[in-house]
């Protein structure tokens, strides 16, 4: 099983690590930041940040309020990470402002913090099962998932660091959405994809609260979500255009193609079955 997985391996690497380093450098930053100051120095982060908060504006979540001295206000802070594929390239400079979480008080900047995440168990069966009746699988990943969910409690949060509103520099953000750091985020972005998915037909699993069912007469599609990563699969091609058309109606989609890598399994689907390795996730170890 070793020398087959590492002939795939060399295989799919040789040429299209290459190909896809000599695509994807010249619009990237090869240097993670370590702080903001840095970023602001490399306009390829600086690009990025923009991306960030345009997205914040085109889900609208939130709006600029006067600062109170009742306000119980949550700091935020930009984190940086470069993301890279199952050969190690870098294929983009990825942006978050993440609230700090760590300052909400129980009660009144959150309630319900709870929310069902796939084991890795499901996951391998999902793919003995793909692998059993020749499904093909797909992954897709949404925009800054958790700014989908809407949150209940009153959440203020501080205006970007370096990004103030000019024309009000001392106001701070009323919350409408969930930021990610937020404790209840996971929660309430579970909670809107669980709601989409029931009205657009589908059937929520028994036992793994994460897997998602629909059938059409003797067809079937499976959808599983791992926060907000997902990946599905159906026995009519139809059915997964469908929930792709459906997704891209109600979220914005960063990207979606054959399944290849999730939760550090590197996956490689051949006529002879599926064949897992994590040898990316080793050498991270490794270094």
């Amino acid at each position: 099983m070793e020398d087959i997985i590492k002939q795939i391996k060399e295989g799919v690497s040789t040429r299209s690590s290459i190909s896809n380093f000599c695509r994807h450098t010249i619009f990237v930053s090869q240097i993670e930041p370590k702080s903001i100051n840095e970023a602001l120095k490399d306009e390829k982060w600086v690009e990025a940040m923009h991306e960030e908060l345009n997205q914040f504006a085109r889900n609208e979540v939130w709006f600029l309020v006067p600062k109170t001295d009742e306000m119980n206000i949550i700091g935020s802070k930009w984190v940086f990470r470069n993301k890279l594929d199952e050969d190690g390239v870098i294929t983009r400079n990825k942006t978050r402002l993440v609230a700090k979480g760590y300052n909400q008080e129980e009660g009144i900047d959150y309630g319900e913090t709870f929310a069902p995440v796939a084991r890795l168990e499901a996951v391998r069966l999902l793919l003995a099962f793909a692998c059993m009746s020749g499904l093909k699988l797909f992954q897709m990943d949404v925009k800054s998932a958790f700014l989908n969910g809407y949150i209940n409690e009153e959440v203020y949060v501080d205006q970007p660091p370096d990004f103030e509103d000019h024309k009000h520099p001392n106001h701070v953000f009323k919350l409408k959405k969930a930021l990610y750091g937020l404790k209840q985020a996971p929660r309430q972005w579970y909670e809107r994809f669980n709601n989409f998915m029931l009205c657009h037909g589908y059937e929520r699993g028994m036992v793994d609260k994460t897997l998602f069912i629909k059938k059409s007469n003797s067809e079937i599609i499976l959808v599983q979500i791992y926060v907000d990563d997902i990946i599905f699969g159906a026995t009519q091609d139809s059915l997964c255009e469908e929930f792709v058309a459906a997704m891209k109606g109600e979220f914005e989609m960063s990207m979606m193609r054959e399944l290849s890598f999730f939760l550090e399994l590197q996956v490689k689907k051949t006529k002879d079955g599926i064949f897992l390795c994590q040898s990316k996730y080793c050498k991270e170890i490794l270094k």
